[in-house]
């Protein structure tokens, strides 16, 4: 009988599955559908690293821990409602999407929430703010300006329909009506509301009508006073040239306003105790310095009453002293005349005819004697010497005319012009003469022509000839 073959047990293998093979991009699109489609919206804590933050205003940055690193990112609209600055090393919680960015193959969190881990968003934002306006100093007391005693005015930055303003006037009224009061009104909490406090603050101190300015509004959350922790309202308290006065919220609330501020008031009701004094304790305390001012001047002019006296006693009768005193100096007056006067009136004069020798003596006097004849010696030889002068030109000037003449250039000249003198005379001579010959010679050719016999026959006369002549 054959033998049937048995089959191998350890070596018979299944077929295997055809294969599926993926294109780069296909398996990328499908780990996209995978993690995008199972994490659509995710709580992540870990601590951010490599920070970046471009011109664009996105916000890139990395969540790491000590097994893996995330790549996220926060784009600007996201930025802008984070109330904390996020920085390198702080422990966050960030809520977001995961997002594959198929052209590299990565995958990231698109962060759309982020706060502080332990902390909320505000308060790490107010923390942060609070320590970088300390470093710059807008907090140093030696900037904080004291309130006026007595404000005439008080400007109020709040917002007009609130408790604030209610609970300010009416305790403002009471304790000193004559106080009168200048609202700018703003909003106090929402969108915007930072902006219109720190505009109303600056409009206040420009007008200068405020003595001083009180900026307040009611009690409430963290977000509803926040208005009052942005830097703006920050930096235009602390350029405020009028004294501030910070009054937010109830006693247990804090604000970056109250530590700028020139004084911090716990509630709107005790911000108007601060700025101005019960109306009452102030005429009590006027009546009181009005006693002691009183009391003072009648105690000074006690005083001056007795010593006026005890001096009116020492000096007795002031007219018979006066009496007795004028007549001794009459008598002292005649023997200092009889003594003194006669010998001085000698001395005096002897002193100006000493004074008078002395001067002619002297030597600027003599000096000015001798200047004095200097100056007619130096006038006469002055004179002399342009006499001379004046002689000696019009004898220089009589020789040079000689000289002159003597020059045989001169002479040359002088007969050139005699010559052309001459010469003149014989040509009108010349032409004299011959116009007398030409005279001459018609007067002789007028009798010739008269005695012609051509003439002679012209009038009629005829010579006859014979044949021979």
């Amino acid at each position: 009988m054959p033998e049937i073959p048995q089959p191998d047990l350890f070596t018979w293998t299944r077929k295997p599955p055809p294969r599926r093979v993926y294109t780069v991009g296909e398996l990328t699109r499908a780990i996209k559908r995978l993690l995008e489609g199972t994490f659509e919206s995710v709580w992540v804590e870990g601590e951010i690293s490599r920070v970046s933050r471009p011109r664009s205003g996105h916000l890139y940055f990395s969540l790491k821990d000590d097994d893996a690193v995330l790549p996220a990112v926060l784009f600007r609209g996201q930025a802008k409602r984070v109330r904390f600055a996020p920085e390198e090393g702080m422990a966050v919680l960030a809520r977001g999407r995961v997002n594959v960015y198929e052209p590299r193959g990565q995958y990231q969190l698109i962060v759309e929430a982020l706060e502080p881990q332990g902390l909320g968003a505000l308060q790490a934002a107010f923390e942060q703010l609070r320590e970088r306006l300390r470093k710059e100093g807008l907090f140093d007391a030696a900037h904080k300006q004291p309130l006026p005693r007595l404000p005439r005015c008080v400007g109020v930055v709040t917002s007009p329909s609130g408790a604030a303003i209610r609970d300010f006037l009416d305790v403002l009224g009471r304790r000193n009506p004559t106080v009168s009061v200048l609202v700018a009104p703003a909003r106090v909490q929402g969108e915007g509301a930072a902006e219109e406090v720190a505009r109303q603050i600056r409009v206040l101190d420009r007008l200068g009508t405020s003595d001083v300015i009180v900026v307040t509004r009611g009690g409430g959350s963290l977000e509803d006073l926040w208005a009052f922790n942005e830097e703006v309202v920050a930096r235009a308290l602390f350029e405020c040239r009028t004294p501030t006065v910070s009054a937010v919220g109830h006693e247990v609330d804090t604000t970056i306003a109250d530590f700028v501020a020139d004084l911090r008031a716990p509630t709107p009701s005790a911000a108007a105790e601060l700025v101005a004094p019960e109306r009452g304790a102030l005429v009590k305390e006027l009546e009181r310095y009005t006693v002691r001012m009183h009391r003072s001047v009648e105690r000074a002019l006690q005083l001056r009453r007795a010593r006026l006296g005890e001096t009116r006693r020492r000096l007795g009768d002031p007219r018979r002293t006066l009496a007795d005193r004028r007549l001794g100096l009459e008598a002292l007056r005649e023997r200092l005349e009889a003594g003194t006067l006669g010998p001085l009136n000698r001395r005096v004069r002897t002193l100006a005819g000493l004074r008078e020798r002395l001067r002619a003596a002297h030597p600027a006097e003599r000096l000015s004697r001798a200047r004095a004849r200097l100056e007619r010696a130096a006038a006469r030889l002055a004179s002399v010497v342009r006499a001379r002068e004046h002689t000696r030109r019009r004898g220089l000037e009589a020789l040079r005319r000689r000289l002159l003449r003597a020059h045989p250039g001169e002479a040359i000249q002088r007969e050139r012009r005699r010559l052309e003198r001459l010469e003149t005379r014989a040509i009108q001579a010349t032409l004299q003469r011959s116009s007398e010959a030409r005279s001459t010679l018609a007067g002789l050719a007028g009798k010739l022509d008269a005695l012609s016999p051509l003439k002679v026959l012209g009038r009629g006369y005829a010579v006859v000839r014979t044949a021979a002549g």
